[in-house]
């Protein structure tokens, strides 16, 4: 059948089982708005107030629902605003759709009015990226687009579209939706050795990252990690792939880390590496990391074979496939000596009571308390990214929504929208500190339009509160540009755009507060009074080994 290219985007997307798209209109991108208004109710378009916004509502709505998100933008500044969103994506591994539209063939390279070579800019930030070159290009343009996205290493594609090829014509037939690439195996050999060195390990330990959310494996983890008997630490994006609660989770491991998940691996004879990537907010100081270890890294990566720490031993492919296959392989192993001794340097950090402050650990305690354990807790970057990540248990995968790697401020409100809206029967919560949240605030409005129920907690101390941590520590009380000296009342902002205004000035506070808010059937935001001298602790300098590990200080 012969369609217009508006037509054949939206017929791809649905090829694809596309059903939500999060975006913002604009010259170039008309024709495929209005396409789009003619489908009807076929696609649920979430019209955010930024086009960053938009890209991270894409990005929240795959991490939460595990499939590829999708977000739409117009030339110009507005496929320029989706770079920070696709950047997030990026470095974490993320499946996103991005679809630019650009000035007409004809106009191209002229300077056209909102001209800018997306491809050029996304270049290093996406797995690929398409600038389409005729109108039958752009069906199979699109349909790679997402395979490319989904195979291997997950990531962001951007597709760019020249207007004249969204109304021209040309034959369209549909295809089933696209599947992922069949993931490499490793040599049996590689395998052999990997079974070798875990069955004569007498001090193992499995460091989990997001790959292990990724790949969907976190049941086969806890039965291969039983098999073995060895503890289970985990980096930030790895939350959740392992219960936190089970007997062989640690916790955190890295700067802001658990101690006892830190000098467990310090101490460790054999490091399983399931999906993470060493990097420098785990293993500060390379050479120090693991020093006792031989090291078995899995990954589907090659390029994080020995890109930061050299492994004696490699497994290329699927945790999917890769984690029961080692389970059936190795033999039942008991470490009890290993966790005995793990366990008489157990000491959990209990986060100081500042004057009449509100208690991070005690507010997030209380919120974890309160929530069911599917809960999907979406956080910002900085001082409360890090007491939810350290005090809040998560139990499920695709549970903890955080920028881990390019630690984008700003992120949490598009992405707490895309995960609400994929997700409509979970719980939602929402973690930012004051800081971050100025950034995309403009998303209360999105919140407010679409009656996006998510929980907001402010962790408010009217602060830069992780840079100014970082200048007590290291600059010498130097708060350059960290006191912003800002007045927002954000339970009065809140009320502004149509969001249900609270506030948790003490401890006493929270629990009646908490009830409240998740009794209302739509978004609220809860300003929470933070001093501005709590800390994130423990804490590993930069650069710094377990070794270096800081336990307080004024």
């Amino acid at each position: 059948m012969k369609l217009n290219g508006s037509q054949i985007v939206l017929e791809v997307l649905k090829e694809q089982g596309v059903d939500t798209v999060f975006g913002y209109p604009g010259g170039t991108i008309l024709n495929i708005f209005d396409e789009l208004y003619k489908y009807g109710d076929t696609f649920n378009h979430i019209l955010t107030a930024h086009e960053q916004g938009a890209s991270h509502a894409a990005d929240g709505y795959s991490r939460a629902t595990g499939k590829v998100g999708v977000c739409f933008a117009t030339s110009g500044p507005g496929s320029t605003n989706l770079v920070t969103g696709i950047a997030t994506a990026y470095m974490d591994s993320v499946p996103v759709v991005a679809i630019t539209c650009n000035y007409q063939t004809s106009g191209l390279g002229r300077d056209s009015f909102q001209e800018v070579d997306i491809c050029g800019i996304t270049m290093p930030i996406t797995k690929h990226n398409f600038q389409v070159k005729s109108i039958e290009e752009l069906a199979p343009t699109l349909r790679r687009a997402f395979k490319i996205a989904i195979s291997g290493r997950k990531g962001p594609v951007l597709v760019d579209i020249p207007k004249d090829f969204t109304s021209g014509e040309c034959e369209y037939t549909p295809e089933p939706a696209q599947q992922p690439d069949e993931p490499v195996q490793p040599k049996s050999k590689c395998f052999e050795r990997a079974v070798e060195l875990i069955n004569s390990a007498k001090k193992p330990i499995i460091y989990v990252g997001g790959g292990a959310i990724l790949s969907g494996v976190s049941e086969d983890l806890i039965t291969f990690a039983e098999k073995i008997d060895a503890p289970v630490v985990s980096s930030l994006m790895g939350l959740g792939a392992f219960p936190n609660g089970h007997p062989l989770h640690m916790g955190l491991i890295g700067m802001h880390g658990h101690f006892e998940a830190n000098k467990a691996a310090h101490d460790c004879d054999v490091l399983i590496v399931a999906g993470a990537r060493f990097s420098d907010r785990v293993a500060g100081n390379r050479k120090k990391f693991a020093p006792n270890a031989e090291i078995l890294h899995i990954d589907i990566d090659a390029a994080e074979m020995d890109k930061n720490i050299v492994s004696n031993y490699h497994l290329r492919g699927d945790l999917a496939q890769l984690i029961p296959e080692l389970t059936r392989a190795v033999e039942q192993l008991d470490h009890t000596e290993w966790k005995n001794e793990i366990n008489t340097y157990r000491h959990p950090f209990v986060q100081l009571q500042l004057a009449d402050y509100v208690n991070p650990q005690t507010l997030i305690e209380a919120v974890d308390k309160a929530t069911p354990d599917d809960t999907i807790v979406v956080t910002d970057v900085g001082q409360h990214q890090l007491w939810a990540a350290q005090f809040y248990k998560f139990t499920k995968p695709r549970t903890l929504l955080t920028s881990g790697g390019l630690g984008t401020m700003g992120y949490s409100m598009g992405a707490a929208i895309g995960s609400q809206l994929g997700c409509p029967d979970k719980t939602v919560v929402m973690f930012a500190g004051d800081g971050g949240f100025h950034m995309n605030l403009s998303e209360l409005a999105t919140m407010a339009s679409y009656h996006v129920p998510v929980k907001m907690f402010i962790m408010n101390n009217k602060v830069l509160g992780m840079v100014r941590q970082w200048q007590k520590l290291f600059y010498g009380n130097r708060f350059s540009d960290t006191d912003p000296h800002r007045v927002t009342d954000f339970a009065k902002v809140a009320e502004a755009f149509g969001v249900k205004g609270m506030r948790i000035n003490t401890n006493e506070e929270i629990e009646s507060v908490i009830s409240e808010a998740f009794a209302y059937d739509g978004p609220v935001l809860i300003d929470c009074r933070i001093s501005p001298d709590s800390n994130v602790l423990p804490m590993i300098p930069p650069g710094g080994a377990h070794t270096d590990i800081i336990e307080k200080f004024n």
